[in-house]
Parts: C-alpha cells; structure tokens; sequence
C-alpha cells in the first residue's frame, strides 16, 4: 500500500512539474521567430492568405514569423515536414482544404493523417470558387446548365487547375450531387485553363474567385454561381450553387493554422489568442477581403471538429472520382 502511495505521490509531482514546464514556456514564447510554412509555391492564393497572417501575427508577438514556402506533391511535402517537427510552437503550416481534407486520400502515402498528426491553432477563413462559363454557353443559370448537361450527357466539358485539385473534386462533387455527367479537362494550373476558357476552347470552368473576377467584371466570362454557402464580397451578385439548386452544397477550400502533434496547450492557446487579434485587424480584414477570403476565426476545437468533418467529406469525394495518386 505504501509503494502505491509513493508511486501516486511521484506521479502527481511529475505531471505537476511537467504542467509547470508548458506554463513557463507559454509565457517565455516566443523568445525567437517562428516559422510559417506554406506548402505551395509563391503567388497562389494560399501563400497570400499565409503571409497577411504572419505579417499581422509578427506585429503582435513581438517576434518575426517567417514565411517558408515549400510545394510538392499537392502542398503535402511541406505538411508532412511540419507534422514531423519539434512540437514546440516555433514550427507551424497554413492548413488548407487540399492538404488536410484531400490529400490524405488522393496521395497513399502522404506521410501524415490529419487528425492524429497535428494540433489545430485556428481557423482563418474560406475562400469559394466560381462557376464561370464562356459568353456563348447557352446557360444562363445553374438550373439551366444542369438542364443541358442532362439533355447532352457526357458532352458538357469543364476546365481545372488539374487532376486531383480542388477546382477538379469540386466539378465532379456538382455533376454527382445534380445528377449530370461533365468531362473534365485538366490543366496545369487555374491560369491555362482560363486562357483556354476565354478562347472558347472549353464551354466552362470552376475557379477561384480573384482569378475569374476580373473577367467576369468585364463580361469576358460569365459567372453562373459560387461554391460556398453565402455568397462572395467580390461577387456579391452571383448566387450560391446551394440557393439556386443543391441545398447545403459547399465546396470552399478552408485556411487555418495547425502545430505538430504534441505542442504545449498553453503555446497553442497563445497562437490562437493572437491569430484571433489578427484576424480582427482592419489590415487582416482588408487584405483578405481583396482576395476573396471570408473571415471565419474559432477556438482550436472548432478546427479539429471542422477538420475531421472536413476531411471525410472530401475524401468520398476523391475515392467517387476515381483521382487517387499513387
């Protein structure tokens, strides 16, 4: 009975000691600069997101947060890398709709999971895409794509940024959920195919937002929908696929930020604390709104939740469109 007794007492003074070291540590970090990596390449929408971020979060910490951008493998090179760090609060990655819900499932060997790998800081926002079709595309509304496409099976093409990236699950996620067969044509980026789109090569397209807008501004492009559940400041507008014809339909890539597995809660709680001022920041709000970004900021539990919801709707999504990579 005593060797249990002293085992208990050691073990209360363990987990004490080890609640004081996280408790100091919150409170010291961070003492050096942290670095934000982004797993694309400069100039997409995730390293815009990604750099308002670390720019306002510097100004608040005290300390710089830089950005590393590191693309691979559908943004999953640079996520594996962080899932694989020192959980100490000085390593973290923008989480995206495309490494934690899609990836997972498109690639066999990503090298992380999304749930179990990493602790979630906080939501940023959600940018949607866009339907947009050429100016001779008889279809002036959703209902009435769905309508051709039904009378024309199989012969309604839709341009992506690619095999397998959002732009691409989401067309296929549509044509399921209306009950139509659209042929996709890939692209090696968003770019190629509204260039191809505008020519007339292709009848329509799903793309983000800032990329179209400009064309759909100027009536070179026609925007049928967004993808979201509310409608798009840049696009104010174009209504909703969900109001026009499929209830709760919402194909947004979401942005947030995410730790590795095993990061002090105190730390995360600091991160979260000062993504949340962030985000409250006319700058932050302005800078995201030019990008099409729809603020939507929440505690680390909100994200885990969303996360896992996340990731097992897009994953029957990838798995349905038959896009797994090896």
């Amino acid at each position: 009975m005593q060797v249990w007794k002293t085992l208990f007492c050691a073990a209360i003074v363990v987990f004490g000691l080890a609640g004081a070291s996280d408790r100091a540590q919150a409170q010291s970090f961070p003492n050096r600069a942290i670095t934000l990596v982004i797993p694309f390449a400069p100039g997409g929408s995730t390293s815009i997101v990604g750099r308002v971020i670390a720019d306002k979060m510097s100004e608040l910490l005290g300390e710089k947060v830089v950005v590393d951008n590191r693309p691979g493998a559908g943004g999953t090179v640079g996520t594996k890398a962080v899932a694989n760090s020192d959980p100490d609060g000085y390593t973290i990655a923008l989480g995206y709709t495309g490494t934690l819900a899609i990836g997972p499932s498109l690639y066999k060997n990503a090298g992380y999971d999304p749930r179990k790998d990493f602790a979630p800081i906080g939501l940023i926002g959600n940018a949607p895409n866009s339907l947009v079709v050429h100016p001779s595309f008889p279809a002036k509304t959703i209902g009435e794509l769905i309508a051709y496409a039904k009378a024309n099976p199989g012969k309604v093409n839709f341009g992506s940024a690619g095999a397998g990236t959002v732009s691409h699950i989401t067309g296929e996620y549509f044509a399921a959920s209306a009950g139509i067969k659209l042929v996709h044509i890939p692209y090696k980026g968003t770019g190629p195919a509204l260039t191809d789109l505008l020519g007339g090569h292709i009848p329509m397209a799903f793309a983000p937002i800032p990329a179209s807008h400009p064309n759909v501004s100027a009536g070179r492009l026609r925007a049928l929908a967004v993808t979201s559940t509310t409608r798009s400041s840049l696009l104010p507008d174009v209504p909703t696929i969900a109001e026009s014809v499929l209830p709760g339909f919402d194909a947004s890539l979401y942005y947030g930020l995410v730790a590795p597995a095993g990061t002090p809660r105190p730390v995360i709680d600091k991160l979260n604390k000062t993504l949340q001022a962030a985000l409250a920041s006319d700058e932050a709000k302005k800078q995201l709104g030019l990008d099409g970004t729809e603020i939507t900021p929440g505690t680390p539990e909100d994200y885990a939740a969303f996360i896992d919801k996340d990731e097992k709707k897009w994953s029957q999504l990838v798995k349905s469109s038959g896009v797994e990579q090896e």
